[in-house]
């Protein structure tokens, strides 16, 4: 018998699901609802909480889990960072409630909110090599966690609301990108663009 005969040949298929959709909505669902009460429509109160824990956190360590498994080190960095931010955001809301030391400070959350915009500024030209929805949600998102940042390094209530209005849009983009995946592979064609980057 040859040599090449001899050798075994394993091939693995992927068949596990897009776990992109989960994860966005995840990030997009809850990214509305907070900038909601950013924009003042309503107070912050234990549904931003839950979904924050539930949805924007959970859900999407889920999926940067799911993307570990196919080998996709951006979803996989993205959804887990952006999970563990919902869940540190709301440890900074309530530790402070519980007794577990003091809230930050308005320049501790204008510096905690800056380094967010910096992490999303650099994974948001990695968006450049993707698709133009994603493209979208990071750079909308940096401008979101930058103008956060300036609301409560300044103490500007209508700069803090004018990036409410700005998160909802960058909420509703990311919302955008998930549905599209979600029907275009249903439907086995393009039902929603998500625009294909330029070479």
């Amino acid at each position: 018998m040859t040599d090449q005969a001899m050798e075994s040949v394993t091939q693995i298929k992927d068949t596990t699901a897009n776990p992109a959709p989960l994860g966005l909505l995840g990030f997009g669902m809850t990214t509305v609802l907070l900038n909601l009460h950013n924009a003042g429509f309503f107070g912050l109160d234990t549904m931003i909480l839950g979904m924050g824990i539930f949805y924007g956190g959970l859900a999407q360590i889920i999926a940067g889990i799911m993307e570990w498994k196919k080998k996709n080190t951006f979803g996989t960095t993205a959804f887990t960072s952006y999970g563990l931010f919902w869940l540190t955001l709301v440890g900074l809301l309530v530790m402070p409630k519980m007794g577990w030391g003091d809230g930050p400070t308005k320049g501790a959350m204008a510096a905690y909110l800056f380094m967010w915009g910096l992490f999303t500024f650099f994974m948001f030209i990695g968006t450049l090599k993707l698709n133009r929805a994603l493209q979208v949600v990071f750079f909308s998102l940096t401008l979101l966690f930058w103008l956060l940042a300036l609301g409560d390094a300044t103490g500007n209530a209508l700069i803090t609301r004018i990036a409410g209005f700005e998160g909802i849009f960058c909420g509703f983009s990311a919302i955008y990108a998930a549905i599209a995946q979600v029907l275009n592979e249903i439907y086995g064609r393009t039902v929603l663009p998500l625009g294909a980057p330029k070479d």
